[in-house]
Order: structure tokens, then sequence, then C-alpha cells
């Protein structure tokens, strides 16, 4: 076994103190089988859900077609209705229930995982999600009412657990991480909600393509003809009750994948930042991290306690708004403008893909061929625009830095936008590849930007003792945002009027304009130890004579050689040389 030093050197620049030999082994540790498998167990999490948020969108519209058919038909004139179409309120309760649940959530146990610990509340978030994933698919009985309660109920809870799963993966694998490549590792796990994703799609795909193969339908106008005007009954349209069992099989696969890796998830130890700095045993920490690196590792009790001393602010101390205030408002206000955004393209594609071609006008089709056409467009949309950026800022974010891939992403996709809003008529009737084109770069440019450098940021900024509920309360404020776009934007799309389309375009463009000019409340990450961006090690951040780090730390503060940004100030005139 290697020796790690005893008194490494992760408090480097700005004058910090030596960081604990545990720590500095972690941050200088060669990427190893272990935060191989740290990526998979955590990135499981967040292909659970991804797959449980973002089915739903697969089959809304099935379960208008099921249970409120009489809002479907336009009585006066059958060519007008539009099927599928759930009432505004019940609509936005079914997208959006999840949403307040993983809002929720992540306040709750972002809390406990500061306070328990990560690993002791973290097996809890899998079993939550995988009941509740199975309970989505079932009905405490059969009328409309019984059944949609019985789905938002169910959702709500699954939301509750999934909202656990974002600050604890974040923390843990932030927490597992060496400092060369911890963005990388952190957005490797975030990218599996772009596998969730496409997944979702695909499943839909297939359990929808399987059941429309044996259940031959007529399309919803066809199912009309000949019927009484007033009097019209689009049943024989909805392929009932293949139709029905299709949508419960979707929502309750999202069980399996969280199963799969419970046993591993109790099998991790607890991070060795958190043994160490809040529960004090140095000992324990390094007993921990040499069963999984290869390794011997000095305790150091003495040194942890001065560490210890330096660090008991609380989360609502002035000391804690001193040093990571604007930071918090930063990472919150960039999460929930960027949600806006990001959930308004997921949840409303169902009523953009008429727009761009992918799927056939609702009346001409039945109810399992609308859902796998829905399903299709999505897979596709994902597979093209969403996938690819996630692994890009895999690749690039350890080069590039956060702050400028966020900075990027949102102006891009401010500007996309706002094309589609302005363009929305002439794209949708004579451009349609471009407008395609324009609505994959608007995907693309959310992940390789905002949507995982917000999900890195506040895993890295904030001190081991509140960096869980940190990352909790930022993402928290991201699914606020999500829930203006559930119950808000959503209503502006739901009818598909292209007036109402084109305002919501260019409200989710000045929404990203807006993340773009918060985005410089943050400071650059990149290359430095998690306590030395927090100031656990007496640096208080980058900054000159130990003031915090302020926003104005970009990627290019980072010395090519050693990896360490130079403070600030030095940047800041070098900007204006």
């Amino acid at each position: 076994m290697a020796s790690a030093a005893p008194g490494g050197g992760g408090g480097g620049g700005g004058g910090g103190g030596p960081n604990l030999a545990v720590l500095d082994a972690l941050d200088s540790a060669r990427t190893q089988m272990y935060h191989m498998k740290a990526i998979v167990i955590a990135g499981m999490g967040f292909f659970t859900d991804a797959y449980d948020l973002f089915c739903i969108s697969t089959v809304s519209k099935l379960l208008g077609r099921l249970y409120y058919p009489d809002e479907n038909i336009n009585w006066s004139d059958a060519s007008k209705s539009k099927p599928g179409t759930l009432p505004v309120g019940i609509n936005n309760l079914v997208i959006g229930v999840a949403l307040v649940g993983t809002l929720m959530g992540q306040l709750v146990f972002g809390y406990f995982g500061d306070k328990l610990g990560r690993k002791r509340v973290y097996g809890i978030t899998l079993v939550l999600m995988a009941a509740c994933a199975i309970a989505s698919g079932l009905s405490f009985g059969s009328s409309p009412r019984a059944v949609i309660g019985t789905l938002c109920f169910f959702r709500f809870w699954l939301g509750f657990g999934i909202g656990g799963d974002y600050p604890l993966s974040a923390t843990i694998m932030s927490e597992y991480s060496n400092k060369k490549t911890r963005g990388a590792f952190i957005a490797a796990v975030f990218a599996m909600q772009g596998v969730g994703i496409i997944f979702a799609g695909l499943v839909s795909m297939i359990v929808s393509g399987l059941l429309l193969h044996y259940n031959h339908a007529p399309s919803f106008k066809d199912s009309l003809k000949g019927q009484p005007v007033g009097q019209q009954d689009p049943r024989a349209s909805n392929q009932w009750p293949a139709a029905d069992y299709m949508w419960r099989i979707v929502l309750m696969i999202g069980a399996f994948p969280a199963l799969a890796t419970f046993y591993w998830r109790m099998k991790m130890p607890e991070t060795a930042r958190y043994t160490a700095l809040i529960e004090g045993n140095a000992k324990q920490a390094a007993s921990d991290m040499e069963k999984v690196m290869d390794v011997e590792i000095q305790a150091e009790q003495e040194k942890l306690a001065r560490f210890k001393a330096a660090n008991e602010y609380s989360l609502l101390s002035p000391e804690f708004a001193r040093r990571h205030g604007m930071h918090l408002i930063g990472t919150a206000t960039t999460w929930f403008l960027l949600d806006i955004a990001f959930y308004s393209q997921n949840l409303t594609q169902k009523d953009i893909f008429p727009a761009i071609k992918l799927t056939s006008p609702a009346n001409e089709i039945n109810a399992l061929t609308e859902v796998f056409q829905i399903s299709r467009a999505m897979f596709l949309v994902a597979l093209l625009g969403t996938f690819p950026g996630y692994w890009v800022t895999v690749a690039l974010i350890d080069k590039m830095g956060r702050y400028l891939i966020q900075l990027i992403g949102f102006f891009m996709m401010s500007v996309f936008m706002l094309i589609m809003g302005i363009m929305y008529n002439d794209l949708k009737n004579k451009h349609t590849t471009l407008f395609a084109l324009f609505y994959a770069l608007t995907f693309f440019f959310a992940n390789f930007g905002p949507n995982s450098t917000t999900f890195v940021l506040p895993a890295e900024l904030f001190p081991t003792r509140v960096r869980s509920t940190c990352h909790a309360i930022s993402a928290a404020s991201g699914k606020a945002g999500a829930i203006v776009a559930a119950f808000g934007v959503q209503s502006l799309t739901l009818k598909g009027d292209v007036k109402h389309i084109q305002r919501a375009l260019i409200i989710l463009s000045v929404t990203n304009m807006l993340g773009f000019f918060f985005t410089f409340l943050v400071p650059e990450t990149m290359g430095r130890s998690l306590e030395e961006i927090s100031g656990e090690d007496g640096n208080v951040g980058t900054g000159p004579g130990g003031a915090p780090a302020g926003p104005g730390v970009g990627a290019m503060d980072v010395s090519r050689d050693d990896k360490m940004p130079v403070s600030s100030t030095e940047w800041q005139s070098s900007m204006h040389a």
C-alpha cells in the first residue's frame, strides 16, 4: 500500500492551512473502481428519478381519452375535437403533483442528510421510490375521480422519494471524488437523467406498440362516424382495457431500476468527509477509505479537532451569510430559472410534437397509436438532443469549468427559444425541419449547460456541515420553477393555441436570459478541494485577505500546471488590462 502524506497541501492558495490526510488522499486519488461503482449506484437512482418523472408525459393524453372522453369532443363539429385533452386542473395535477412531492422531499432528506448522515437516509429514498412507482399503477376504484386520485396520491410520495435522491446523490459523489475529475463524476451521475428520459420514451413505445399490435381500433374521427350529433361516443377508439393496462405497466416498471441497486447502496460506507468533519471520527473515516482505496491514511484526530472548531457555524448564522449567502442565492435562482424552461420543454413537448410533424393530429389516430407516436417522438428528441448534451458536459466540465458552460447554455437556450417564439408560424408551416433542429438544440444546450451545472455547483460550494441542506435548498428552488412550468407555462400550451405557445416560448427566453445574469453570483470551483472552496481549511474561499471568493472567478483563472485558481482580484485586473 502507498502511504498518504500526513499533512498534504489541500489548503493551498490564499494561505490556507494543510488539509486532513484522509481528505488529501481523496482529493489526489487516481480514478479507481470505487469511483465507477459510486457513479453507477448514484446514477441508477437518477435514472429512476428521470424515468418516473417524465414517463407521465407519454401517457397523460391517454388518461384524457380513457377517463375524460366528454372533454375531447366538440359537440357541434366533431372534426374540431381534441382527444386526449384532460381538464386543465386535472392535467396540471397529474403532471405537477410529483414535482410538489419532489420539492418537499429535497428539503426533508437534504436536512436529514446533514443531521443523520448521507448513507443512513440514502436507502430510504430508494424504497419509497420503488413502492410508490408500483402503487402508482393501482387504483382504489374505477371512476375517474378514484383513478386520478390514487395516481396523484402515490405520485406525490414517489416525488418525495425522488426529491431525496437529488441532494444525497450529489453530496455523496462530490465527497467521494478527487478534485481533478470531481465535476465529471458528479455530472456523470446527473447524466443518467438523460438515459432515464430515453428509457421513458422507449419503454412506453415498446409497451404501446405490443398492445397496439393485438388491439386494432378505428381512429377517434372514424369512431364518431354515423353517430347522432350530440350523442357521439369515442370509446371505440380507446382500446379498452388494453390501453388501461398500458399506462399502469409503464408507471410500475419504474420500480425495478431502484430495487436493482438497493443492496449496493446499503453497502456503501459513509463518506469520509461526513465521518471526519461532522461526526469527528478521523480514525473511522481513514478506515472506511482504506477499504476502498489502495492507500494507508493517518487518522490525525488532533488536527481534526482544530478543523471542526473553525467550522461550527450553522446555516442561519451571520458567518454562513457572510461566506456563502450570495453563493446560495446564485445556485437557487439559477436552478429556479433553468427548471422553468427545462420542465416546460419536457412536459409540453407532447403539445409541440404535432407542430414539428413528429406526431399525427390526435383525431386521426386511436389511443394507443397516439401514445406510440408521442413516445417515439420523445425518444428521438431525447436521444438526439437531450442525451448528447449531458455527456458533452461530462467530457468538458473539468476543462472548461462550470461557470462558462452555464453561461453558454443559458445564452443559447434564450436565443433559440426567442427565435422559435417570434417565428413560430413560419417555422411550423414552412420550415418544419428547422423548427425541429432549433427545438433539439434548446435541449442540447440545456444539458450542455445549466441543467448539469446547477446540479454540480451546490454539491461543491458549501461546507460539509450544511452541504446536503444547501444542495436541497437549491434543488427545491429548481422544483419550484418546475411547478411554475407545470401549472403555469403548460396551461398556455395545453390547447395548442398558436398565440399562447408563442407567448410561452418568449417568456421562457426571458427566464433563460435572467439565468444568464444570475450566474455571475456563482464562482468557479474547478480544480480545488471541497475544503478550499468552502473555506473549511481556513482559507475561506480564494479572495484576498480571507474574503470569500466572488463570482468573478471563471475557468480561465485556473493554472494549466497546478489547477489552482488565482485570486478574484487578480483575475479582474487581468480582464481590464
